[in-house]
C-alpha cells in the first residue's frame, strides 16, 4: 500500500514542477498536466513488472543507479537540443529525477532482477535472468527439482507461491500419518532450496481472483506472468498446455533420460522375487525398470549376468526380459 503513496506523491511532485516550468511554452495549467502525465507513465512502466515483493534493500538500490544512469545519458544527448528555459528545467529534472525513482519502484517491486546471482548470470549469458519456474505441490513433495536445478536442466528464477506453501502445511499439519510425512518432506525441500547459494528461489505472495483450487491458480498466474510450470502432476499438465502454458512434468524428464536396452545387450541384475510364469524370476534396474528372467525363480537373492532378448512397452512404462547367461 506504501508504494502507492509514494507514486502518487512522484506523480504531483512532477506535477507542481511542470506547473511551475511549463514545457514547450505552453500554460502553468498544461505544465502541469503534462508533468504528472509523465510521472503517471513512469509509474506504469513500474507497475507492469508484477510480483511486488519488498525483500531487500539491494534490488531498490541497484534499481535507483540504473535509473540514474539511463536517466543522466539521456538527459546528456538531449542537452544538446535548443529548449527554452522551461523545458530545460523540466526535462532536467525528468531524466535526473524521474528515472532514478522509476529504477527504485522496478527494484522494489521486482527484487530478483537485481539480485547478484541474476546479473552474474546475465553477463555470463544464461537465461537465469528472464526464465521464472513455478513450483507446484507434487514437484515440491517429490524433491528432485532440487538435483535437477542444480545438474543444470532448469537455470532461473524458481517460484514458489504463498498458496502453495499453505496447501503443504496443510499436509503436513494431517493426521494422517501418510500425508503428514509428504507435507513435512516437501517444506523440508523447500528449506534446502533456499539455504542453497547455486539456487534464485522467490517466495511469491499473490491472490489470484477467480480461481478456487490450487491448480487453477497456479494456471492462471502461469499464464498471466509467462511462468513456467514444474509440476508431477498430469492432470495439471493437460491443463496447462490447454491454456498455451509451458509445462516441465519431472516424471516425462525422469522417463525420457531412462537408458535404452536393445535385445542382444547383456546386463547385471539382482533377483528379487520369482515372476508370474513358471520358474521365472524378477529384478529391477536402477530406474526402476523390471526385468524378467526365465529360469531364475532359483536364483532369487543372487547377482545374474542376463542377456536381454526383448523389451516390451507399456502404458505403465517398460518391460525387459531376458535369459540367464552361461559361461
Amino acid at each position: 500500500m506504501l508504494i502507492y503513496v509514494y507514486k502518487l506523491v512522484f506523480i504531483l511532485v512532477f506535477a507542481f514542477i511542470g506547473y511551475n516550468n511549463p514545457p514547450f511554452q505552453g500554460t502553468k495549467l498544461q505544465g502541469a498536466i503534462i508533468g504528472g502525465s509523465f510521472a503517471f507513465a513512469l509509474s506504469l512502466l513500474a507497475v507492469r513488472i508484477k510480483k511486488t515483493e519488498l525483500r531487500n534493500l539491494w534490488s531498490a538500490t541497484i534499481g535507483i543507479l540504473g535509473g540514474a544512469v539511463v536517466g543522466f545519458v539521456v538527459y546528456i544527448l538531449l542537452e544538446k537540443v535548443v529548449l527554452t528555459f522551461s523545458a530545460y528545467i523540466f526535462f532536467k529534472t525528468l531524466f535526473l529525477f524521474g528515472f532514478p525513482i522509476t529504477g527504485l519502484f522496478i527494484g522494489i517491486q521486482k527484487p530478483n532482477m537485481f539480485s547478484p546471482l541474476n546479473i552474474r548470470e546475465f553477463f555470463r549469458g544464461s537465461s537465469a535472468f528472464t526464465d521464472s519456474f513455478l513450483l507446484d505441490t507434487s514437484a515440491i513433495i517429490d524433491g528432485r527439482v532440487l538435483p535437477i536445478t542444480l545438474s543444470g536442466f532448469i537455470q532461473g528464477e524458481l517460484i514458489i507461491t504463498n498458496f502453495v506453501l499453505a496447501e503443504l502445511q496443510s499436509i503436513a499439519d494431517s493426521t494422517d500419518p501418510t500425508k503428514k510425512v509428504r507435507g513435512r518432506r516437501g517444506l523440508d525441500v523447500i528449506e534446502k532450496l533456499r539455504s542453497n547459494p547455486q539456487i534464485n528461489v522467490t517466495i511469491l505472495n499473490k491472490n489470484i481472483a477467480g480461481a478456487k483450487t490450487v491448480d487453477q491458480k497456479i494456471v492462471l498466474l502461469a499464464k498471466d506472468q509467462n511462468f513456467k510450470i514444474v509440476t508431477n502432476d498430469i492432470n495439471l499438465s493437460r491443463i496447462a498446455k490447454l491454456q498455451d502454458v509451458i509445462v516441465l512434468n519431472v516424471n516425462e524428464l525422469a522417463f525420457a533420460l531412462k537408458p535404452i536396452v536393445y535385445p542382444g545387450e547383456h546386463l547385471k541384475v539382482h533377483i528379487t522375487k520369482a515372476g508370474k510364469e513358471k520358474k521365472q524370476g524378477i529384478a529391477y534396474l536402477e530406474d526402476g525398470t523390471m526385468v524378467v528372467i526365465d529360469d531364475a525363480k532359483s536364483d532369487i537373492g543372487r547377482d545374474l549376468d542376463v542377456e536381454v532378448t526383448s523389451v516390451l512397452q507399456t502404458t505403465s512404462g517398460k518391460m525387459i526380459f531376458g535369459r540367464k547367461l552361461t559361461y
